[in-house]
């Protein structure tokens, strides 16, 4: 258990800076659908596909952040446990 701990509290700023990205291709995602609706064009998937798109990358960013608030979670432990 105390393996596991170490690990997330070393990989705290991977899972933040992967949900960040994750978070800004659905951003990105989600304007190319606005876009591809508004000008009825496809610009290589329909409106759909692309928001379709937006909602799996918002989901895939929900470990990533969930991953990030425990390791900022322990962290807050172990500053507490040595005082």
């Amino acid at each position: 258990m105390e393996w596991r701990a170490e690990r997330t509290l070393r990989m705290g700023g991977v899972y933040a800076i992967w949900g960040g990205v994750c978070w800004i291709l659905a951003l990105i995602f989600a304007i190319l659908g606005i876009i591809a609706d508004a000008t009825n064009g496809g610009l290589g998937l329909t409106a759909m596909s692309w928001f379709l798109l937006a909602i799996a990358a918002f989901v895939a960013s929900i470990p990533e952040y969930i991953g990030w608030a425990v390791a900022v979670y322990l962290d807050a432990l172990k500053a507490k446990k040595e005082e």
